[in-house]
C-alpha cells in the first residue's frame, strides 16, 4: 500500500469517526485500515488519533495532518483524472444518495443511458428521505430538495421543484372540492400530514397569495414521514396533500388524483446536488452531475 492510499484511509477514518465505518465505505478489511493508520503514525512520529470504545477523533496533530492528506489525495485524483479524461476513460466508484421517489421515478429509468455513456463508472445509489452525512457515510454527493443550510458543502443548484395540491376522487366526493383556502377550514377539510424525517416537525399547509406566504395547521387523522406513504394515504382517500408535481403527474393524468386550489400552491422547492468542499472535482462526479442536471431539467422550473 502506497502513502497516498494510507492518507486516503486516514482521511476516511477522520471523516467517519470510525475504523469500521471507514473500512466499509472503502471496501477494505478493518485490519487493513487499522494497520494503515498505525504505519502513518509511526512514519510521522506522532499520535494522529484518539481511540476510545465509542469514538475515534483526531488529535491536534491529526487535525493538521488530515488537512494535508485531503490536499494530497485530491491532487493525486486530479492528476489521474487528467489522463483519464484525455483518453476518454472515466473510471471509479461513485457513491450517490437520492430522495427515494426521485431515484425511482426519474433517475432509475434513465440510468441505462448513463451506464452506456460511462461504462467505467460504477454507481452505488442509496435512496432515502432522511438527511445523510456525506463524510460519515462515505458518499461522494447527495441530491437534496428544500432550503439548504450552511453545511460546509458545495451546492450545485439544479432548479426548483413546483408543487401541486391534490386529493383522491373519493375524498372529494365525501368532503367537497375546496375553491379557496378559506374553504379548507370552513368545510372541515383534512390533510395527510407530513412529518419531516430531518427534524420531526409536522409541516404546515402553505400557499402563496399576493406575494405573501400563508400557512395553515390543517388537521388530519394520519401523519407520515415518507413521500411514498403520503401519496398512498392520499390515494386511499384520507386527505389532501401538497406534493411535487413530478410525483403525481401520471396519477393526475389517469384521474387517480385530482388537482385542487391550483391558484394557491406552496412555493417551489430548490433542488441542489451537494458534494464535499474540495479544490478539485473528480471527473466521474463531474460526469454524473452534468448528466443529472440535464435529466432533471425536464422536471424542474
Amino acid at each position: 500500500m502506497d502513502r497516498i492510499d494510507q492518507c486516503r484511509i486516514f482521511a476516511r477514518v477522520v471523516e467517519t469517526g470510525s475504523f469500521t465505518r471507514a473500512a466499509e465505505t472503502l471496501g477494505l478489511p478493518r485490519s487493513t485500515v487499522s494497520t494503515a493508520v498505525q504505519v502513518l503514525e509511526t512514519r510521522v512520529g506522532a499520535r494522529l488519533l484518539t481511540r476510545t470504545t465509542r469514538s475515534v477523533t483526531p488529535t491536534p496533530d491529526g487535525h493538521a495532518f488530515y488537512e494535508h492528506c485531503v490536499r494530497l489525495v485530491a491532487d493525486m485524483d486530479e492528476a489521474e483524472d487528467l489522463f483519464r479524461r484525455e483518453r476518454g476513460h472515466v473510471r471509479g466508484v461513485l457513491r450517490v444518495s437520492l430522495p427515494a421517489r426521485i431515484g425511482r421515478l426519474i433517475v432509475a429509468p434513465a440510468l441505462p443511458g448513463f451506464v452506456a455513456a460511462h461504462p467505467g463508472i460504477k454507481l452505488e445509489l442509496g435512496v432515502t428521505d432522511r438527511p445523510v452525512n456525506l463524510t460519515e457515510e462515505g458518499l461522494d454527493c447527495v441530491l437534496r430538495v428544500g432550503t439548504l443550510h450552511d453545511s460546509g458543502l458545495i451546492a450545485r443548484r439544479m432548479g426548483q421543484m413546483s408543487l401541486l395540491n391534490v386529493a383522491s376522487p373519493a375524498y372529494l366526493a365525501r368532503h367537497g372540492v375546496p375553491r379557496t383556502p378559506d374553504d379548507l377550514v370552513r368545510n372541515g377539510h383534512l390533510a395527510v400530514r407530513y412529518m419531516s424525517p430531518a427534524n420531526g416537525r409536522v409541516e404546515a399547509w402553505e400557499w402563496e397569495a399576493e406575494g405573501a406566504l400563508h400557512t395553515l395547521d390543517l388537521p388530519g387523522a394520519v401523519t407520515v414521514n415518507s413521500a411514498e406513504m403520503q401519496i398512498a394515504c392520499c390515494m386511499a382517500g384520507l386527505g389532501l396533500i401538497q406534493v411535487p408535481a413530478y410525483d403525481v403527474r401520471s396519477l393526475v393524468d389517469n384521474d387517480q388524483l385530482r388537482v385542487v386550489l391550483p391558484q394557491w400552491c406552496a412555493p417551489a422547492m430548490p433542488v441542489a446536488l451537494l458534494y464535499p468542499h474540495r479544490r478539485h472535482l473528480s471527473s466521474r462526479l463531474q460526469a454524473f452531475a452534468g448528466w443529472l442536471e440535464a435529466l432533471l431539467a425536464g422536471h424542474l422550473l
